[in-house]
């Protein structure tokens, strides 16, 4: 029964889709011949040659079928604008006559324009869907080899604590086993919030990348609750939010967007080196709304900033903060939702020092006074 139910759960998917492309499809082609027989109309009125009229429906045809998917729509406006240019356009009017001289002439050249047409649109669309299709698997392959990378390194340092301490129980001092413990549960949490990133992707996976289910949220609630999450884990780290006196309503899946702000904010204490202040700051421009997470850490380096969201980065043997760790998965995930959500994201080094990431979000909601 679940496997019927899938069934025709995709069903209904696939003719909502071939509805609405339809519909797509014929309101291009209706109002594209209907605007060049108003054009046709107007200059019949001026002029009394006629020459125009079959180049404004061979521009009709061209439009049609670079707008739409397929040969079907090129094809028709094709043979339609023939007909209805020699019954509508051509004397004698409002009458058919197919013995006018030059007219098969006409007719195999609408018909050529709509089939080179519709031939050279389809290319340029399988082309780029085969270009979308491989910037998918690029990131894709850099996500997993981000991920065999973070998930093997902790996982050999938490076994290698625990047998430390199991095998080195009369040898090691209570202090020693503490620090040893201490550092599996940071590993172990550390997996923790891997395992989050990794539901985030499901998540949006499940949804198609990019089709994720959007609602209505308060984007300073979303701030709010990614703070709390992260005090949970650095309840050390002073943490400040500005917003604007206007409450901001923006379609996003909230959950990732949090996963986001706390991909962000971990990686200020991970990788910004003695990071003691992280601040955030929304407002709106431009119709978008733009978020950063600042920090007053050390920076990021000038040859590690283009590549801060590929999946491919992985920190050098001398980096201090984390060696065991990357940024990689993290931030790869927040470019991920981010793009899903139609934003961008980019980190910049900020003059007085330390590190700023922000992305943006379109806004689709209204804003409300915040003073109550």
């Amino acid at each position: 029964m679940k496997k019927a139910g899938t069934f025709f759960s995709k069903v209904r998917s696939l003719c909502r889709e071939y509805i609405k492309t339809s519909l797509k499809g014929w309101l291009i082609f209706f109002s594209t011949l209907g605007v060049a027989s108003a054009i046709c109309a107007m200059l019949m009125r001026t002029t009394t040659s006629d020459v125009h009229v079959p180049l404004i429906f061979v521009l009709a045809v061209l439009i049609i079928s670079l707008s739409t998917d397929g040969y079907f729509y090129g094809f028709l406006a094709a043979f339609v604008s023939v007909v209805f240019v020699n019954f509508a356009f051509t004397f004698p009017y409002l009458k058919l006559d197919f013995t006018i001289y030059g007219y098969p002439l006409t007719f195999m050249t609408m018909l050529a324009v709509g089939f080179a047409t519709s031939t050279l649109t389809a290319r340029l669309k399988a082309q780029e869907k085969l270009h979308m299709e491989s910037e998918r698997e690029k990131m894709r392959a850099n996500l997993l080899r981000a991920i065999s990378h973070d998930l093997r390194t902790p996982l050999t340092a938490i076994s290698g604590s625990i047998s430390t301490v199991l095998e080195g129980d009369e040898v090691l001092t209570k202090q020693q086993k503490n620090e040893l413990l201490l550092d599996a549960k940071k590993d172990a949490e550390w997996l923790c919030r891997m395992v989050e990133n990794l539901l985030s992707i499901t998540r949006m996976n499940g949804a198609d990348m990019g089709g994720i289910t959007k609602n209505d949220e308060i984007l300073e609630e979303v701030l709010s609750e990614a703070v709390m999450a992260f005090k949970k884990r650095h309840d050390d780290v002073p943490v400040s939010v500005s917003v604007p006196e206007t409450m901001i309503f923006l379609p996003m899946d909230a959950m990732l967007i949090e996963q986001v702000l706390i991909n962000l904010m971990d990686n200020a204490v991970v990788h910004g080196g003695n990071v003691s202040q992280i601040k955030i700051n929304a407002r709106e421009e431009d119709g978008k709304a733009i978020v950063s997470v600042a920090d007053n850490g050390r920076g990021i380096d000038a040859e590690t900033l283009p590549h801060l969201f590929d999946g491919s980065l992985q920190l050098s043997g001398n980096k201090s903060a984390d060696t065991t760790r990357s940024m990689g998965i993290g931030l790869s995930v927040c470019k991920t939702i981010v793009a899903a959500h139609g934003g961008d994201i980019y980190a910049e080094n900020l003059p007085e020092g330390g590190a700023m990431f922000t992305f943006t979000l379109p806004l689709g909601g209204t804003s409300y006074d915040n003073q109550g």
